[in-house]
């Protein structure tokens, strides 16, 4: 059984400490936005250096947006998939 505090708690001092925790569980929590923004974003200085390698015709607004969204969704590896079973025809 733990022993009780010869010190009696200072309501004062827990409240500012309960802050002090409630602040740092802020940044915690901002910083995790942060890396999973990065995160979501991570591939794309690889595409973008893919794409400068090869020629790319005349395309649409809303076709690269669609391409750029498929990969969002699905991932590169997956859309790199289907791209390569209909390259096959």
């Amino acid at each position: 059984m733990p022993r009780s505090s010869a010190k009696p708690a200072d309501l004062a001092s827990i409240e500012a400490r309960r802050e002090a925790l409630k602040a740092e569980l802020a940044a915690l929590d901002e910083q995790a936005k942060a890396a999973e923004q990065a995160a979501r974003d991570a591939g794309r200085p690889t595409l973008l250096s893919a794409l400068d390698r090869v020629k790319i015709a005349t395309m649409d607004k809303a076709d690269a947006k669609a391409i750029a969204t498929a990969i969002a969704q699905h991932g590169g590896s997956a859309v790199a998939l289907r791209l390569a079973s209909m390259s096959v025809d």
